[in-house]
């Protein structure tokens, strides 16, 4: 895998946002009320896969991107949009166990954080990431039922 080195340190792909397919936004309102959009981006193929089986690919690649937003009283409602980003996430499905003892390799994924802002913190991951994704356990640790097109046509 040309995102991972031979410790297994995880780097997002620079060119996701143009060769990867957008799986769907959630809007999450955080501990302080504030608003959040996270958007993610699956590699290629990743869909299709998905709908036939049920389930990730080895190597899958998702991508989360976390954005602040920003809102005012529009025409059609009280409207939120992106703004600046906070943190992005880099999810690889590994069944074969590449990475035994590495601590960001486990439970069948690779994770990866990374802040874009001083705000955010990307310390105790793998503790932070699966226990906020312990509810998503039967879906492969992904919370799908926000990606619409993962959903058999």
């Amino acid at each position: 895998m040309d995102l991972v080195d031979k410790a297994g340190n995880i780097r997002k792909p620079a060119d996701y946002r143009d060769r990867y397919q957008a799986l769907g936004t959630f809007s999450v309102v955080d501990l302080n009320g504030d608003t959040q959009l996270h958007h993610t981006y699956a590699s290629p193929e990743t869909a299709e896969y998905y709908r036939k089986t049920g389930k990730f690919a080895d190597g899958t690649v998702l991508v989360k991107e976390v954005f602040g937003t920003d809102h005012a009283k529009m025409t059609t409602g009280d409207a939120h949009w992106a703004s600046g980003p906070k943190v992005w996430f880099v999810m690889i499905k590994d069944e074969k166990g590449r990475y035994p003892g590495n601590p960001l390799w486990g439970d069948g994924w690779g994770w990866h954080c990374s802040a874009d802002s001083p705000e955010s913190k990307c310390n105790g991951l793998q503790e932070r990431l699966l226990g906020c994704h312990v509810p998503a356990k039967t879906t492969d640790w992904v919370y799908v039922q926000g990606y619409p097109v993962l959903a058999s046509k």
